[in-house]
């Protein structure tokens, strides 16, 4: 099965901002995560990379002091980060992993959060992010990986959506020998605790929402089906067993000495 790219602009913008909203203290806990990794300098300029919505540029700018630029290639995603999630050293522009528009060695740190699987050249953006880099520059990865994927409490109800994440995710292997080919080796790979939401009742009406890409690779008729399913364990009262919390990964590359 090869999965065809998903286009934001078509369906994941409508509900992505209240589908993938991050509870309360998540966003600065996950700015003192990368905060561990970069420079203790103040301001640090930094690449928001798919920033999406725009759900942690502005946290960014709060943490770093920016500036902060938001690169996010569907117009419809960046529209909404451009009304919902401004900050006086955010700014937002059209572009992609491949293509940025910024200058040589201009950013402290590029973050991609959730972002990487959906670049169509890696190759290519690997090369992209490391032009943009500081020398001593640091590429913080938010990802899953094809081969390390954690069992998801959704999954039960959908059963392709882990065949499809374990295709639509790069392995680790896959992500290290990319990024050496662009003079970006590992620093750093952390599991990381994401709280994703407040109750599992809270998590099923989320997922409710579609607002996870692999809905995109499902018919419509599996995706009635595996709601059905979870309407039916909702109903038996079992909301409770729905983790709030993923074992989340945070992959650091640099130009320093391999650290894996």
């Amino acid at each position: 099965m090869t999965l065809k790219r998903v286009d934001y602009n078509d369906n994941q913008h409508r509900t992505y901002a209240e589908g993938r909203r991050m509870p309360a203290g998540v966003a600065a806990r996950w700015m003192e995560r990368f905060a561990a990794h970069l420079p203790q300098r103040r301001p640090l300029t930094i690449i928001d990379l798919g920033s999406g919505v725009g759900r942690l540029t502005p946290a960014l700018a709060d943490a770093f002091g920016g500036p902060v630029v938001g690169v996010e290639p569907a117009d419809r995603m960046r529209a909404i980060a451009e009304a919902n999630a401004t900050h006086p050293a955010v700014r937002y522009v059209r572009g992609e992993a491949a293509a940025m528009p910024l200058p040589d060695q201009s950013a402290d740190a590029v973050l991609m959060f959730l972002s990487l699987h959906h670049v169509p050249d890696r190759a290519a953006a690997a090369r992209e992010i490391a032009r943009v880099l500081k020398p001593d520059g640091r590429l913080l990865i938010r990802t899953g990986f094809g081969d390390r994927l954690a069992d998801i409490w959704w999954h039960r109800f959908f059963p392709r959506g882990r065949e499809i994440e374990e295709q639509m995710f790069p392995t680790l292997a896959e992500v290290t020998d990319l990024f050496a080919a662009a003079g970006l080796n590992v620093l750093a790979l952390q599991e990381i605790t994401e709280v994703y939401a407040a109750s599992g009742l809270e998590a099923a009406e989320k997922l409710r929402l579609r607002a996870i890409s692999p809905f995109e690779h499902m018919s419509e008729a599996e995706i009635e089906e595996g709601f059905a399913r979870l309407d039916a364990w909702l109903a038996a009262g079992k909301a409770d067993e729905a983790p709030t919390t993923f074992q989340a990964e945070l992959l650091v590359l640099g130009r320093e000495s391999a650290g894996l």
